[in-house]
This record gives C-alpha cells, sequence and structure tokens, in this order.
C-alpha cells in the first residue's frame, strides 16, 4: 500500500494544477466560514450569518457538510485530470511495463481518491470544530460531538463522487470530455424529475420518484440535504405564513449503502476497462 500511494505522491508532486486546485479548495472552505462570520452594514443595521445559528453545534456539522460539498467540483478536476494524464503522458504504460498489475494501479488511484476524500473530511471537522467552538451558544460535549453523522456522510459522498470521477477518467481518457460528461449526467438526472411530474400527472403514480433517490448522483447529494430549513428564523417565518418546513434531514443507513454500492460498481467498471483494453 505504501509503495502504491508513493507512486502517486511523486505523480502529484510535480503536477501544478492538481496542486493549484487542491489549495483553492481547501483555501475556499475556510473563506465561507470567515465570511460568515465577518459582520455586514446594510442601511444602518449590522448583520452577521453567525449570529443566526449557523454555527451552533450540533447544527454546524450539517450546514458546513452541505456547503463543501458544492466546492468538490476542485478535486473532481484533480481526479479526472490525473487520470486523463495517465493516458496522455503515457505514465500508466511505463507503469505496466515497470512491473505494475492493472490491479495495483487501479488501486493506487482507489487509494487517492479516499486519501483526498479523508483529508477533506478532517479538514471541514476541524475548522467546523474551532468555528463552534467559537461562535456556538452551546459547548457541552454532549451537544458538540453529536450529529457527527453528517461528517461521515460527506466522507462518502466524496469517496462515491471521486469514484465516478476515476471512471469516468479511465472512460473517456480526456479531462474536458469526462467533465462535460459529468455536467451531461447531472443534467440527464435533472430531467428524471420533470419526467417523474409528468408521469405522476399523467398517470397518477409516483414511480419514477421512486427511482430517483437510487440514481448516482442524485443519492449522494442524499446523504446530506439541505440545512437552511432547520434555522429557527427560517422555521419562524415559514409558520407565521401558514407553511411547514418540516423534513427528514437524518442520514439513514440505506442512503449510505446505495452510494457504497455505486462506488463498488464505479471501481469495478474501472477495472474491467483497464483489463479489457489494449494500452
Amino acid at each position: 500500500m505504501l509503495r502504491l500511494l508513493n507512486i502517486e505522491f511523486q505523480k502529484l508532486r510535480y503536477n501544478k494544477s492538481a496542486k493549484i486546485l487542491t489549495i483553492t479548495y481547501f483555501i475556499l472552505i475556510t473563506l465561507i466560514s470567515l465570511i460568515a462570520s465577518y459582520e455586514f452594514n446594510f442601511g444602518g443595521i449590522n448583520f452577521r450569518l453567525a449570529d443566526q445559528g449557523i454555527f451552533n453545534f450540533p447544527y454546524i456539522w450539517h450546514f458546513n457538510s452541505w456547503i463543501a460539498a458544492w466546492l468538490k467540483v476542485f478535486l473532481a478536476i484533480v481526479i479526472v485530470s490525473i487520470m486523463a494524464n495517465e493516458y496522455s503522458n503515457r505514465t500508466l504504460k511505463q507503469n505496466l511495463i515497470d512491473g505494475l498489475s492493472k490491479k495495483e494501479f487501479l488501486a493506487s488511484k482507489f487509494l487517492t481518491v479516499v486519501i483526498l476524500a479523508f483529508l477533506s473530511t478532517l479538514f471541514l471537522f476541524v475548522v467546523s470544530l474551532i468555528l463552534g467552538l467559537i461562535f456556538s451558544d452551546y459547548n457541552e460535549i454532549s451537544i458538540i460531538f453529536s450529529d457527527l453523522e453528517f461528517i461521515f456522510a460527506y466522507f462518502i459522498k466524496l469517496v462515491g463522487f471521486f469514484s465516478f470521477c476515476m471512471f469516468l477518467g479511465i472512460l473517456i481518457k480526456r479531462s474536458a470530455f469526462a467533465l462535460g460528461f459529468l455536467i451531461f449526467w447531472q443534467l440527464i438526472e435533472g430531467l428524471f424529475w420533470g419526467l417523474a411530474s409528468l408521469v405522476k400527472w399523467r398517470f397518477e403514480t409516483d414511480f419514477v420518484y421512486k427511482i430517483i433517490p437510487f440514481l448516482p448522483l442524485d443519492s449522494m447529494a442524499n446523504l446530506v440535504n439541505e440545512p437552511w430549513s432547520r434555522l429557527n428564523f427560517i422555521q419562524s417565518a415559514a409558520n407565521q405564513l401558514g407553511e411547514n418546513f418540516q423534513r427528514d434531514y437524518a442520514v439513514h443507513w440505506y442512503e449510505v449503502l446505495i452510494v457504497l454500492v455505486w462506488t463498488a460498481i464505479f471501481v469495478r467498471l474501472s477495472y474491467y476497462l483497464l483489463k479489457k483494453r489494449d494500452l
């Protein structure tokens, strides 16, 4: 394992674009937290998002996990580019000539995926913990470390998403086209929502809606649902308008299982492509 990681580290070490994108990703997570804690002045009224409870424990684990997940595209570009570079720079063929098996090659890439996801999760945990200790109104140990399943869900979400990106990088071989296909697939899943509405209206059945949570990107999105409607002032405003924002925010085991199954499928398909192709 250490040998495989060392091979990947040497490749990333000289990949300037990968280093820039990775550093940008971590900086943006920090900046979002700083902006949320900045005090704005609107017409003499001071306003700070941190005062609205977004950094309260345990809500902060949910909020920061959802926000950080939007930035995963930076690391997705890294994953796709390092796979595309294996073909364009012919390092894949050279690694195989040097004695690395296709299974070991894929294992080294998947280890890179897991480590990037782990480092991102660890960074998010540390940033959230610091912000919570500074701004949270609740500092009891039992409250601080409750709802940590959102951090776990964030990790699973990244592993699944990066595995998908790894598969696309191997399938298409060109980073720009692979990223284009990723966007296209997101649009395809978006069309399912329109199809579901049409089928429900025409045939009075929600069958298509039941399929959507099993789609790869949608299943990953379901791991961490939007956190805004949990905020007290949003709930209060909704109640005054006669709306009800009550929904299930929990991380369910079956949602984790669906993403893990997709992860296994993407890894297996990646190995199948490597095994069958003439490299």
